[in-house]
């Protein structure tokens, strides 16, 4: 893809996620929505493979299915309340159509199905842009109704979504496809605490961003697509290793690694709400999730895979990737644990 086009299209992508982020207008934050998705389509297909062209259709197809949702919840607010602002939203009807579209557009479950099998066909680095960038514009909204939505259907989301996402990753061998069930289960946890207290969301979806960051560009530079691709990342690049093992423990929640931050501040603010079994049940989720994160861990760190690697042999080759990005990305998601009284202060 020539640079060029490459640079309008990223562009188009910052403009979509802004003109989403500054509208108070129903209908430019769904233009915002718009351009955000005919940006990264020609992204998605550019490798011009059967796979990634039927990932980019399914992608198309579910964000169109979410957008046309949209736009008819907030034409109906606008019928039955005359008002086109984001911040009034009162009609029930309205509110929950909409509260589905944009858990459809981020893959919350049960609308997760297109998630898995839209980031599988895709290259890592679009795919990066597909599991953080993609989060922000809807995440935006979410933040912004979040006192009008019903907290039964929002805490029903988030637990279907954690057990989903930790349920679904078990039995996978793909690592993007383990990372879509990752990011389905990080959602959850973000949408369970929506209702309570939105800069906890703002704070778990900036954490989700840095890790998921982390772990695909560390599978972009081992060039790592499988598990048993894994097993052979430590003979090219044994500190690296290390840091991916780290990065994964992190996903999974353990201190006192990042990754337990988000989840012990909310666990903590639910059963200050008091809501013992709604905490009990997403800490027991996360352990499904940090099974599939040890099996990696495992895989990387205790085996020699038995299969023939028939992929290039990265290590014989002069590495060109720039690591700088990685480098910050690696410790902000390995040691930002102390830094949570400031990090809470600022997003309160």
């Amino acid at each position: 893809m020539s640079p060029y086009v490459s640079m309008i299209l990223l562009s188009s992508l910052g403009l979509g996620t802004t003109l989403t982020f500054a509208s108070s207008h129903w209908l430019l934050a769904w233009m915002g929505l718009e351009i955000n998705t005919l940006a990264i389509i020609p992204l998605m297909a550019h490798q011009h493979h059967p796979r990634a062209v039927e990932a980019t259709t399914k992608y198309f197809l579910t964000q169109a299915t979410a957008a046309a949702t949209l736009l008819f919840a907030s034409m109906t607010n606008a019928w039955l309340t005359g008002e086109w602002s984001i911040n009034y939203m009162s009609h029930p009807i309205a509110t929950t159509l909409i509260t589905m579209a944009l858990a459809l557009k981020v893959g919350l479950a049960p609308l997760h199905l297109w998630l898995p099998d839209v980031l599988q066909g895709l290259d890592l680095m679009t795919g990066l842009i597909m599991s953080t960038w993609q989060k922000l514009a809807p995440f935006a909204l979410l933040v912004q109704i979040a006192p009008t939505l019903d907290p039964m259907m929002l805490t029903a989301l988030g637990l279907l979504s954690t057990i989903i996402g930790g349920w679904g990753g078990l039995n996978q061998t793909q690592l993007r496809k383990i990372l879509a069930y990752s990011s389905i289960a990080h959602l959850g946890w973000m949408i369970i605490i929506l209702q309570y207290t939105p800069q906890l969301t703002i704070l778990t979806l900036s954490m989700y961003i840095i890790m998921t960051s982390t772990a695909f560009l560390a599978f972009k530079m081992t060039s790592s697509t499988k598990i048993n691709t894994l097993a052979l990342t430590w003979s090219k690049n044994p500190t690296l290793t290390t840091t991916m093992v780290l990065t994964l423990l992190s996903l999974g929640g353990l201190p006192p690694l990042t990754g337990f931050m988000p989840k012990w501040l909310i666990l903590q603010e639910l059963t200050a709400q008091q809501l013992p079994l709604t905490a009990t049940i997403v800490a027991l989720s996360a352990l499904l999730s940090l099974y599939f994160y040890l099996r990696l861990c495992y895989t990387m760190t205790l085996t020699i895979t038995p299969n023939t690697n028939n992929t290039t042999t990265p290590w014989r080759l002069q590495n060109t990737q720039t690591t700088l990005p990685l480098a910050i990305f690696t410790t902000a998601t390995i040691t930002l644990l102390p830094l949570t009284p400031l990090i809470t202060a600022l997003v309160h």
